[in-house]
Formats: structure tokens, sequence, C-alpha cells
């Protein structure tokens, strides 16, 4: 039996219906009979149930036979960092408890194993879920809560961040909507180019969270950025998720930066520190990221999404950065992990060399390549609406590729369809060359045929 909680990569559901303290321990002791990590870093998130979590997983681990070390109140890049530059001091592990972006009434878990490399359902995720299972069939008791042991890494930590960042002079609003990016950029903030301003603003851990749940990829949560950035006069926006493994930015006009953008801007800032690379993408939408990787330089290489796919392309590859749409940024100097820092320091450096603003960076790729953005269909079955999209246009399409459900390409546009991994929905991606009308006829045509 599949718990609800346990997904393809992480570990996420409802509070005291797919998960509760209890559970959580088990999951930890599962964790460490399973992966046998010795010592394992471990940190929570600002949400109210993190701490009794933290406890539980800390007790779990203590059962399970491992040593949790405890980072506190820190984002889920802060354990990959602890995973990954601890290993050599016995660290075989991490586990981070968070929900992310997910309603207050959610919590989770996201775990790696030695070198903050992934664990997915099918290298380590089903044996603790069954784990698990067995164990509350059996009706045994639950380890209980247990303290761990301080770590303080946050200062290594932000001198590795910090030497991401480019001098120059520029301002730059933030916004961590309450999560918990505040104090870790307070840490980092001494040392970033002192000719750099920021504008703070929703900055204390707050897990009532009065704006909302921070996830900026909702275009409804964009609006108190965006007016606040207007306000500031800042060169750039930056508004993270709860745990900030995901940063989302904004042009000076408080327009947002889509996805494909932020990829693009970033192959941009990798290439030029390590020319001729190759630089990781994905397939939803390429056009606009393949042409900046090659006007600057480097080698596509395309990559099935999903962050052990991207990890794996990124070692495999020897390649400094890959990045997704979904705002997941991966760097080879970061132990080939996801950063919500990184980022908007590096595209920061940009607009501090370049002199011309994000909006204008952003606005000749949107011309060259108009895209659709993500729309999300919901048939009876999604697998057999695919095939019968495939059995109706891929015959036309100049090309075919299936890294990443089906993608076709017709010369002058281009669609990726797939499944989605975690709902029963199918995701539609368009995008043109430098043709808005012919962007609006395909989706109208194509939501038309498949809803």
């Amino acid at each position: 039996m599949r718990l609800a909680c346990v997904k393809a990569y992480d570990v996420r559901g409802r509070l005291g219906l797919d998960l509760d303290a209890p559970r959580v321990a088990r999951m930890a002791q599962a964790y460490a009979e399973t992966i046998r990590p010795g010592r394992v870093v471990i940190g929570r998130d600002a949400r109210l149930s993190s701490p009794a979590l933290a406890a539980a997983v800390a007790g779990g681990l203590r059962a399970g036979g491992a040593e949790a070390l405890d980072l506190g109140l820190c984002g889920t890049e802060e354990v990959y960092h602890g995973a990954f530059h601890l290993a050599s001091q016995g660290v075989g592990g991490g586990i981070m408890v968070t929900a992310s972006h997910n309603p207050a009434d959610w919590n989770g878990l996201k775990v790696v194993r030695e070198e903050a490399r992934p664990i997915a359902w099918d290298t380590g995720l089903q044996e603790i879920n069954d784990r698990v299972v067995a164990a509350e069939a059996a009706g045994r008791p639950a380890p209980a809560p247990a303290a761990a042991a301080p770590l303080h890494l946050r200062d290594a930590y932000a001198a590795l961040v910090a030497s991401f960042a480019t001098p120059g002079r520029l301002r730059v609003l933030l916004n961590p909507g309450h999560g918990a990016a505040g104090p870790t950029f307070d840490a980092l903030a001494p040392h970033l180019p002192p000719e750099w301003e920021v504008v703070r603003m929703d900055w204390p851990p707050d897990p009532s969270f009065p704006q909302g749940i921070p996830n900026p990829l909702l275009p409804g949560n964009r609006a108190r950025t965006a007016a606040a950035l207007r306000e500031s006069g800042a060169d750039l926006g930056v508004a993270w998720d709860g745990d900030f493994d995901r940063c989302f930015l904004f042009d000076h006009e408080g327009g947002f930066v889509d996805g494909e953008h932020v990829v693009a801007l970033l192959a941009r800032a990798a290439l030029a520190r390590e020319p001729g690379a190759p630089i990781v993408h994905e397939p939803r939408v390429l056009w606009a990221v393949e042409e900046a990787i090659r006007e600057a330089g480097g080698t596509p290489v395309l990559s099935r999404t999903g962050h052990a796919h991207f990890k794996a392309a990124l070692r495999d590859h020897d390649a400094p950065y890959g990045g997704e749409l979904s705002a997941h940024h991966y760097f080879r100097g970061f132990g080939f992990c996801d950063s919500g820092m990184i980022p908007w320091l590096m595209v920061a450096g940009l607009l501090a060399r370049e002199d011309r603003p994000l909006s204008e960076m952003v606005g000749s790729m949107r011309a060259r390549f108009p895209s659709s953005g993500e729309i999300n269909f919901a048939p009876p079955d999604p697998q057999a609406a695919l095939t019968r999209f495939e059995a109706a246009y891929a015959g036309g399409a100049g090309a075919v590729d299936r890294t990443d459900g089906l993608s076709l390409d017709f010369g002058a546009w281009r669609a990726n369809l797939r499944v989605s991994n975690t709902e029963g929905l199918l995701r539609l991606n368009l995008e043109t060359r430098g043709d808005r009308a012919l962007l609006d006829a395909k989706v109208a045509e194509l939501t038309a045929f498949l809803s």
C-alpha cells in the first residue's frame, strides 16, 4: 500500500489526515534503517507544526540508529548544503521538514542521501513507505520525540552562496513572504557587494503567514511584491516560497519574469563564468533557452523534468547549471543541488554588468518566442488523451521528442504535452517563433481539442 503522503520525490500531506508526528517519527526511523546514513542534517521551515515534527524526525532517526544534527529554522537548500559538505565527516543524508508552498494545514519531508543525492520512489521512498506501513499495521509504537545536537553552518553556507554574486551598483527588493528566507539572507548580506542596496518586505518568519502561504508562482500572490517594487524604485524584485528552494523574479516595472526567461538569463550568467560549458534544460518550453545558450557559446542538454533527473544530468555532463520552468535551479558549485538564493544573485550580477533593465532583456526574448504558459486539462484518462493528441498531430510535425511527455516541433510553432507526475492532469505548453497571433490561434485550437 502506498501512503497518500508519499509522493514521487518527497513526503507531503494534510496534518491529522495524511501526516502527524508519530508517522513522521516512523518515517525517519524507516529512512535511517533504509539509507543507513550515520549522521543526518535536519532542518525545518517556519510553519507552526514544524518544530514538533522536527523533534519527531530526531526521535525516529535515533530509533533507527542515526544521529540528528539540527540546523533549526532554515531553507531546504541549507540541509542540502550540510549533507553535501559534511559528507567527509560522516554525514550520510538530510531531512527537511517543510510543505513549501502547500496550505497551512500541510507539512512534509524532503529527504536526501549521501552527498545530498535525491531519494525518489524507486530509489528508497518505496522501501521507507513499506516499512512505515508494516509498522503501523503491526501496531508498533512510534519512536518518541527527541532533541538533536545543534549544527551551525550558516556562515559557511553564506560564504559559498555569496561567491555567485558579482559587484556592481544595484537596488533590489526582497520578499520572503514571512517564510524562512529572511534570517538566512540576513546572514548572507554581509558577504554581498557593499554597493548593493536592499529593500526588505514581509520579513520576519511568521507561522500565521499574514499575507497567505508564500507561493509567488500563483498570479494572485504577485501584486503586493510588484506594487512594493515600483514604489521602491528597485532594479529587481525577488519573492521566495516558504522553504526558499525557489525564487521568483520581477523587473523594475513589477513585471513577473517567466520561467523560461529566468533559465535563459541564468544560462548566460553561467556561461560568462564558464565559456563553452553544457547547460541542462527541460523540453516544455525551450526555444528562448536554447538560443541564449548557443549565443553564449554553450551546449544545450535536454533532461526530463524533476530534481532527480536534473541532478543526475548535471553530474553526467559536468554542467555548471541546469534550470526548470518551475523555478528549480541547480548548480554544480552548490553540490549539484537546487537553490533559491543563487539564481537571483546571478541575475543581479547580470543586471549590474549590463546597461539595460531586466524588462528589456526579458521583453526581447518574449517577442522572439511568445509562449502560452502551462495550460492544465483534466480528462477522464490523461494517457488516452495524450495518445489521441499524438495520433492527430504527430504526423505533421517536423520533429518528435519524448524526453518528457510528447514534444512536437512544427517549425513555426511547438507544443509539449505531458501527463502530470503528481496529479491526474495533462499539461500543455506552446511556443511560436515571433508570432503572437499564431500562438493565440493554436492555444484556442488545442484547448478545444483537449477539453
